[in-house]
């Protein structure tokens, strides 16, 4: 039994690992170890084994590491499913960042944080790198405020009553500021995850009207204002409401 349990945390650790790059192209041994909380004899095993089974892959000039060629071959299976909504609704992504000028995200939620399953870049020299694959939490940023705001009412309470939820955030100011979200159909967000970074989002609900994602316009705060951002939302949500349309 005590074996077992100790190949499961072999297993949660070496998952631990692959998921620091999720928001990093490359990383240290020593680095790793500070992510993820584990010394540098029990990082070293684990990425040695991620190595040898091509999830990860080290530099030798720099000692750094990268996801491997198995990761992408498992991210091409996921992508390769015609219901995949990264890969349908990619086309009016592409077409709403030709159309604002900014980075075009798409995200859904997965218990208590928010993933961000797509991502269609700026084209300006100075833009918002969003990596896909990102975990984020619900309690900052407009992706996250719509996904609450237009969640069913006792998922919504769930979550803002788990153990992951800051006790410093004012429960009820949140509670009013997200009703005001549903009555205009979107939310904004200014340095509110991120310092420097600004975005709005609105809700994509599937034919079926049930809420399917998030679909977020970002960039630098001092190019995308309040101003700004307001003149994308008509914009915004008809992208969100053609993705709808796409969606099952």
């Amino acid at each position: 039994m005590e074996e077992g349990k100790l190949t499961v945390r072999a297993v949660e650790r070496a998952l631990d690992i692959l998921s620091v790059f999720t928001e990093h192209e490359s990383l240290g041994m020593t680095e790793i170890a500070e992510k993820v909380g584990l010394h540098k004899s029990t990082v070293y095993r684990l990425l040695a084994s991620l190595e040898g089974k091509g999830y990860l892959v080290r530099d030798p000039a720099t000692e750094k590491y990268s996801l491997g060629f198995r990761v992408w071959e498992l991210s091409a299976r996921l992508s390769g499913r015609a219901d995949d909504p990264g890969i349908l609704l990619l086309p009016e992504m592409e077409r709403l960042r030709d159309q604002c000028g900014e980075t075009v995200c798409l995200y859904i939620r997965e218990g208590n944080e928010r993933i961000r399953i797509q991502s269609v870049q700026s084209r300006h020299e100075i833009r918002r790198v969003a990596p896909v694959g990102a975990r984020l939490p619900m309690y900052a940023g407009a992706s996250s405020k719509v996904l609450l705001a237009f969640e069913e009412e006792a998922e919504r309470e769930r979550i803002m009553n788990s153990p992951d939820w800051p006790a410093s955030i004012d429960k009820e100011a949140f509670l009013r500021q997200l009703a005001e979200i549903r009555a205009q159909g979107y939310a904004t967000s200014v340095e509110e995850r991120e310092a420097g970074a600004a975005a709005v989002a609105a809700p994509i609900f599937a034919g079926t009207g049930r809420l399917a994602a998030a679909v977020a316009v970002s960039g630098p705060s001092n190019r995308l204002d309040l101003k700004t951002m307001i003149e994308i939302v008509p914009l915004l949500r008809e992208a969100a409401r053609r993705m709808g349309k796409m969606l099952k």
